[in-house]
């Protein structure tokens, strides 16, 4: 293709360096979380928890409220990502003035047009599949939402009539997997910070996604709510 003959090779080698540290980090993340909780799975345990509540209350009132509140983030973000696509869809169309006011900016390195633009397109496709993994997330939480709503009545778990650990388990794993989504969207959001970098240089971007990595470990593995959470 002709594009990848335009493109510099340091610029395809940042781009695999990118993609690589996102989606390595994401198995990692993965992995290590067998041997060390990460923030997810602390947190996952709490919403076992809450389903366990949620089995003993009638009426639940208060998970229809709790799963309404956790919707909205998503639903903030899924906007966000169409108007951050409608954003970079226009700069499309401005990419010569936008290109050289990059080029003002010290340290920045010079790159052609078809580059520049390349660069957002990567960026774009970033924020539509961060807009993707959102909107699921949403759909998710309805599906909570009906899970909690099928439930019987604490008489009828009490009674043996049905089993209560079999109903909460099947509600925390639907609202844990919906937190492991949004958790996907989000860390797009943060790489997406890190190609911002590219503009300047592949480089910057290499060093960037490094940063952001090291981030993401801090606060999913090390950070100070996790301690709390864990106690």
């Amino acid at each position: 293709m002709k594009i990848i003959s335009l493109i510099p090779w340091a610029d395809w080698l940042a781009l695999v360096c990118f993609f690589a540290l996102w989606v390595g980090y994401a198995r990692f993340a993965k992995v290590w979380s067998r041997r060390r909780p990460s923030l997810l799975d602390t947190t996952n345990r709490y919403r076992r928890y809450w389903m366990q509540q949620t089995t003993a209350r009638d009426p639940r009132m208060l998970d229809g409220l709790i799963t309404q509140t956790l919707s909205n983030t998503p639903a903030f973000f899924s906007s966000t990502s169409i108007l951050v696509i409608g954003a970079l869809f226009a700069l499309l169309g401005t990419t010569d003035k936008a290109a050289e006011l990059m080029s003002e900016i010290p340290f920045a390195q010079a790159t052609t047009l078809i580059v520049f633009e390349f660069k957002i397109v990567v960026l774009v496709s970033i924020f539509v599949y961060s807009f993707f993994r959102f909107s699921w997330c949403m759909r998710q939480y309805t599906f909570v939402a009906l899970v909690i709503g099928s439930m019987p009545p604490p008489e009828s778990f009490e009674s043996g009539q049905f089993d209560r650990q079999q109903f909460a388990d099947r509600a925390a794993a639907m609202v844990g997997s919906a937190a492991e989504t949004f958790n996907d969207g989000l860390r797009a959001y943060y790489f997406s910070f890190a190609l911002l970098a590219w503009f300047v240089s592949p480089v910057a971007m290499v060093g960037a996604t490094l940063i952001v990595v090291a981030i993401l470990y801090n606060r999913e593995f090390r950070s100070e709510v996790l301690s709390i959470l864990k106690d």
